[in-house]
């Protein structure tokens, strides 16, 4: 079976960044692909802000990372860039981390004019972490994400349709690729 590790760099699980996240899981796994969330700020932030490769729940998150097939990076713009949150946990992932692995980032911004920051700030690091097979990503704002009031969320239409196509083309190479799916 695949699996595909998602990697949530948001520094609040209230963030719509939650909502591609959930998403992208659940349609993952109706399609009979394994799913782990790793939650940044699930780690200790003191592992996390000294380096602490040695940590034992850095170990573990690494671990799950190097046993799956494929890695959505999901991460709310700051700045024009991939959270702070995010930076402190990739830089803890090995130099080849990424090699032979599918990987899909997940962006969230306030605006469209931030729509570069996938291209501009985070697929270079995906690629220095040995990403070569890094797919396209999705973009979205924030007003295309609606935050229900029992904690779930609703996504727009063009979120839910670039999802799916971004979804089922990682899918496809996981496919390809040999993996077996279900």
């Amino acid at each position: 079976m695949s699996h595909v590790v998602i990697i949530a760099g948001t520094p609040s699980k209230r963030s719509r960044l939650t909502g591609l996240t959930d998403y992208s899981s659940h349609t993952l796994s109706k399609a009979g692909i394994s799913v782990e969330v790793i939650q940044v700020t699930d780690l200790p932030a003191e592992d996390l802000v000294q380096a602490k490769f040695d940590s034992p729940a850095i170990q573990d998150a690494l671990a799950i990372i190097e046993a799956a097939d494929a890695v959505i990076v999901a991460t709310p713009v700051y700045k024009a860039a991939y959270s702070g949150v995010l930076k402190l946990f990739l830089d803890l992932i090995p130099q080849e981390g990424l090699r032979d692995k599918v990987t899909l980032p997940l962006v969230i911004g306030g605006s469209i004019a931030h729509l570069l920051a996938i291209d501009y700030a985070l697929k270079p690091v995906l690629t220095a972490l040995g990403g070569r097979h890094i797919l396209g990503g999705v973009y979205a704002v924030d007003q295309a994400i609606e935050r229900n009031e029992d904690g779930t969320f609703t996504l727009a239409e063009d979120i839910t349709a670039r999802l799916d196509r971004s979804l089922e083309e990682l899918r496809l190479t996981l496919e390809k690729d040999g993996i077996t799916i279900s």
